[in-house]
């Protein structure tokens, strides 16, 4: 079976650095960011099945995604990394990894991601991807939004991003999203595992986030007491990750530089 593609920045022997991107999205998403962590970093970028050029590829869930990774990260990186992050889909394959692998990271974000099912929500989503495939994902919707994106100056794509945005976004399949949905939206619970962790953790939402991804960071929270969660005020889902990748900089990078905490300081 062919593995998971990968997208790799910065010299190997570094650090190591994991990023996973949005539902929909790929490995892109998170592209400027890791042009810039390169400079001291290695920077990692997996497209998840179903995404970007692997738009053929089924996708599956996110235990999958992770294990996907896991077999990544041992055989490229000796099963262990600097920073693993990720944003919504992506955030929730972090949780599932923090829970399989106690030790897999030193410092981890997770951005406005669920893990309290949502089954309702799944079905409307769904739902609403029959109704409205052609609108919401066909080529000139794609165009659309992304000629909406240039009358705002603060979440506008550099012409190399919108470019890959208009070529893979069209080639995205329908049964990628409704997957994606039920897994992770109708599905995912958090696993009772993640207690173990021994990672430095950020949980952040937008604060206009809906009232199921903060339940979601509380969630969290109350199995891994030590992780901090952070409202960023005025974004909604994802914005650092995918519109501002100066200010999502400019958070992490301190994270990145706090000393490690051991596990009795707690």
């Amino acid at each position: 079976e062919q593995p998971m593609n990968f997208h790799t920045f910065g010299a190997e022997g570094r650090p190591s650095i994991l990023l996973i991107h949005g539902g929909g999205n790929a490995w892109w998403n998170y592209l400027r960011q890791a042009r810039r962590l390169a400079e001291d970093y290695h920077v990692i970028l997996p497209t998840l099945d179903g995404h970007g050029e692997e738009y053929a590829r089924p996708y599956v869930s996110t235990e999958a995604s992770a294990e996907e990774i896991l077999r990544y990260v041992d055989a490229r990186c000796d099963g262990r990394l600097f920073f693993l992050g990720g944003v919504s889909l992506g955030g929730q394959i972090v949780m599932e990894l923090l829970a399989r692998r106690p030790d897999l990271t030193e410092k981890a974000l997770i951005d406005g991601s669920l893990c309290i099912p949502q089954p309702r929500m799944a079905a409307f989503c769904i739902a609403s991807l029959r109704l409205g495939w052609g609108l919401l994902f066909g080529r000139g919707a794609c165009r659309m939004q992304m000629a909406l994106l240039r009358r705002m100056p603060r979440l506008r794509f550099p012409a190399e991003l919108e470019a890959l945005y208009l070529r893979d976004m069209p080639r995205l399949r329908r049964e990628t999203l409704e997957t994606m949905y039920r897994t992770y939206m109708g599905a995912y619970r958090l696993k009772d595992a993640v207690a173990d962790t021994a990672a430095q953790v950020e949980y952040w939402y937008g604060e206009r986030e809906m009232a199921c991804v903060k339940a979601s960071a509380r969630l969290f929270q109350s199995r891994v007491p030590s992780c901090r969660v952070r409202a960023i005020p005025g974004a909604d889902h994802g914005t650092l990750a995918v519109y501002r990748p100066e200010e999502w900089l400019e958070r992490v990078r301190p994270f990145l530089e706090e000393p490690p905490v051991s596990r009795t300081e707690w």
